[in-house]
This record gives C-alpha cells, structure tokens and sequence, in this order.
C-alpha cells in the first residue's frame, strides 16, 4: 500500500555561506487571537529557529503588541479583527497584498473559528499560490466547510492531532488509533496534500510515501507544541526542501528537540517554548544523522 520512507531519505539543503535573508525563504505566520497570542508566538519563534531569513506574523490588530514583543525577530501585521479579538471578515479583502511575496504560509494556530476567521481560511486554501500549512483551528474550519473536498494541492501539509483528523474525515478517535497509517493515507490520496497526523509515533504521508517517526517523549502532550511543529514545516518548505520532506525532517526534527528537553528538565516539566529553544541542538543531531529517540 505504501513505500517506507526514511528520515535519511531527507536532502536537508546547505546554506551558502553567500546567503542573505531572502536565500533560505519568507514565511507568512497567520494565526492568534485574543487570549492565544502564545500560538502565534511560538510559531513564528519556531519558524525563524527553523532556519527561515525571514517571518512575518499576521494576527488581530488588538494583539499585534503583544506578539511583535513576544518574538522581536518577526515582523507583524494587524488584520482586522472583531469584538471577539479574532479577525474580522474584512480582513480578507487584503488578502491578495496579504500572502504576496512569502514563500509559504502557515495558518491556523490560535486563529479561532469565527466567521471572519472561517473567510480567511476559505480564501487562504482556495486563492493562495503559495505552498500551505495548515493546523488548529485552520483544520477545524476545513473540517467544518469541507474545504479540502476536492482540493489538490500536492503542497498542502496538513498537521492534525486525532480530534481534528476525527473532524475532516468523519472517522472516529478509536478507528483512527486502530490503524492511524491506513487513515492518514487514505486522507491524503483523497486531497492530494500531505497529512502529518500527530500521536505517539506521528504518521506523515502523501498517499504513497509513508514516513512514520520515531521521534519525541509524552512530554510533548502540552498546550503550543503543534505550533511548534507548524512552524518548523513552514521553515524548511520555505528554504526549498519538498513539501513531504519537509513534513518529515519538521517532524523528526521537532521529536529530537522534544528529546533533548526532556533530557534536560525531565518529561514532566516540558512545556512548548522548551522545544523552540532546543531547535538548535536538534539540527546539530539532524545533521550529525543521530536521529534515534533518546528513551
């Protein structure tokens, strides 16, 4: 049914020591809202700590501030948002100068589900040119609308836990944890995209290419991880490594960091800034091709 794919099978891309910001990629972070700053934080800090020259952050006007402080190495832009402190329908109106010049967009995180979240979503999925990541509530909108019925997008990663993968297919959490690589696999041939669904042993797929990860601890079962994950994916399509391999490296690399935090402060006391900050350690070890669990 599937072709075993392997993270040695990865061609992770040197950096030319002539590089500048715009050599190793632009990536557009949509994502926050009232209350959910830290998602949109914690994956543009994962972006630039995966390796991308440059990020931009598009979130809520009412929680630009807080962002722009939380990770000063991003740029921000405000999108016009609701009473709510999610975005407002209008804000897709820019949408066109809003995803022009990026290399990758990654949406979802802290997003919400509001109307005007669920606009921009729709626009997103169905006008953008650029390659997508989509996580959080991005998945849940999709879900809700069935945006990704009919859609074929071959760089279109999507990176679900079981709840939300529960959602776009209608499968239940119990068939999905029977046979997570037939589920995954079956998703992904229907779409045409990549699925990176999340679990102990995360499955990352297009149909054809089955990579299954060996990678990270429980620790990682805290609030903001899979932002993490969002980001680290958008970095690495966003510096030019195919959207199924970047899915697979993101996800390698973002267990290794898992790993290396739990080493240093204990599965129990992880949270998910802890990953960000032992993303530089990770590419040491993915470089090196010491790509086994520490447990």
């Amino acid at each position: 049914m599937d072709s075993t794919f392997q993270i040695t099978d990865v061609r992770l891309l040197d950096r030319p020591h002539d590089g500048h910001k715009g050599t190793f990629g632009r990536v557009l972070v949509v994502a926050g809202s009232r209350g959910m700053s830290g998602a949109a934080v914690l994956c543009s800090s994962a972006a630039l700590r995966g390796g991308a020259g440059l990020v931009t952050a598009a979130v809520p006007r009412s929680i630009q501030a807080e962002v722009a402080i939380g990770q000063p190495c991003a740029t921000t832009i405000p999108l016009a948002d609701d009473e709510s402190g999610q975005v407002s329908a209008n804000c897709s109106n820019d949408l066109g100068a809003l995803v022009t010049g990026h290399d990758v967009i990654a949406a979802g995180p802290g997003l919400g589900t509001s109307s005007g979240a669920c606009k921009l979503i729709r626009d997103i999925v169905c006008h953008a040119e650029s390659p997508l990541v989509l996580d959080a509530d991005a998945l849940n909108v999709c879900a809700q609308a069935s945006l990704l019925n009919g859609i074929q997008k071959a760089d279109l990663v999507v990176t679900p836990h079981p709840g939300e993968f529960s959602r776009l297919t209608g499968l239940s959490i119990a068939d999905i944890a029977a046979d997570p690589t037939t589920a995954a696999c079956n998703f992904a041939t229907t779409f045409g995209g990549i699925v990176a669904l999340k679990g102990h042993r995360t499955v990352v797929t297009d149909g054809k290419r089955v990579y299954r990860n060996e990678t990270g601890n429980s620790g990682m079962a805290t609030g903001g991880s899979g932002d993490v994950l969002t980001g680290v994916i958008a970095a690495l399509i966003a510096q030019g490594i195919p959207a199924f391999e970047a899915a697979v490296a993101g996800t390698c690399l973002h267990g290794i960091a898992g790993d290396i935090s739990a080493e240093r402060l204990s599965e129990e006391a992880m949270i998910a800034s802890d990953l960000v900050d032992s993303l530089g350690a990770a590419w040491r070890v993915l470089r090196s091709g010491q790509t086994g669990s520490s447990k």
